[in-house]
């Protein structure tokens, strides 16, 4: 699979997500089978390009290409200015955000909050390619099946993307409305991959071997995005991928190459944070991946207590090797091998309902 002239590894990707897929974490995913990712969304605001938080986004030191970003705005000539200035710091992709249902986001009218204007956010999505095109930068779009379940118009704003020149197209399979709640549904994908030419991709609740294999077949698509499966499972893009290619699960990864993922990627994540925000930031990432883990829930409450990353890292490296003394490999997955799309739909709708 290709955008413009990159031809990617292979057809499953790393969502963007705000605060999660900073370059460490991609970085991370790539070695681990991931095709293709993408940075968190940056700013189109001028004002902002120079704090911290911003160059920390921006940051691409290392990281193999194509090099990806993701911008965010509300107004056409600023998000023209937001590509143009990140061409000029290394981006080779511009990704047009209209998928972030966070309400600070959504408030100011940017992210999924485009989709209520179509006029605006094709406006934006003229001159985002208008200011790439001369580069021979190729423009992404990443978006919603709508802003409300009576207002999806997904289809309506993918083929005017279309036309306007974007080469890819990412569905989150979920409205604005729903944020990260209730079931994605995949109808919606199906219809935007069966209208356009160009590339879809199907993004929403895939987080295993199975799943991503029927959302394949179910909407026709041609690559996936996978997002919240990731956070403490970096490792799901090389089963994904061996899976669809093969037909055959992957032994689950050794407890102690789990160790040293998760150690390499504590030392990347604290060089480019530093001590005091970088110890502090690390703990979603080590809480996600030993939240399904024996002794998981309680090694986090003592984990987030700790200051230093000497002493992060002291326990991160304890737990594990008291895990490798019980077990020798990580806890499979639970999926049914034989399970079809709208079974697994079903099997997500069990758990939300069960869920207290």
């Amino acid at each position: 699979m290709n955008i413009g002239p990159y031809a990617l590894a292979n057809n499953v990707f790393v969502a963007p997500m705000a605060g999660v897929t900073d370059r460490p974490f991609r970085q991370l995913c790539k070695k681990l089978g991931a095709g293709y990712a993408v940075s968190e969304m940056v700013t189109s605001r001028r004002d902002l390009w120079d704090t911290l938080k911003t160059s920390r986004r921006a940051n691409h030191d290392g990281e193999a290409a194509p090099i990806a970003v993701q911008i965010a705005g509300t107004d056409a000539q600023m998000m023209a200015d937001a590509a143009a200035y990140n061409l000029d710091r290394g981006a080779q992709i511009i990704d047009i955000n209209m998928g972030c249902p966070a309400k600070k986001v959504c408030n100011k009218w940017a992210g999924s909050a485009l989709m209520q204007d179509e006029t605006l956010a094709l406006q934006i999505i003229e001159a985002v390619v208008a200011a790439c095109q001369p580069h021979g930068v190729p423009v992404t779009l990443k978006m919603r099946t709508g802003w409300a379940q009576t207002h999806k118009n997904a289809l309506t704003i993918a083929r005017a993307a279309e036309s306007a020149g974007v080469q890819m197209i990412a569905v989150h399979g979920r409205t604005r409305e729903q944020g990260y709640k209730g079931l994605a549904e995949y109808d919606t994908i199906a219809e935007v991959k069966a209208a356009l030419r160009i590339p879809v991709v199907a993004n929403g609740d895939i987080d295993s071997p199975e799943k991503a294999r029927d959302v394949l077949v179910y909407t026709g698509a041609d690559a996936l995005m996978v997002g919240r499966a990731a956070q403490g499972r970096p490792w799901i893009f090389r089963e994904l991928t061996h899976f669809l290619a093969t037909g055959r699960h992957l032994a689950p990864p050794l407890v102690a190459d789990v160790k040293r993922l998760l150690l390499d990627h504590l030392l990347d994540h604290y060089q480019l944070y530093g001590e005091y925000s970088g110890v502090r930031t690390a703990r979603k990432h080590i809480g996600w991946y030993v939240r399904t883990l024996p002794g998981g829930e309680a090694f986090r409450g003592r984990m987030n207590a700790l200051e230093d990353c000497r002493a992060q890292l002291e326990a991160v490296n304890e737990f594990f090797d008291g895990l490798g003394e019980r077990m020798d490999r990580i806890p499979a997955a639970l999926h049914d091998p034989n399970a079809t799309v709208e079974e697994l739909m079903n099997n997500d709708k069990k758990k939300e309902e069960a869920a207290p």
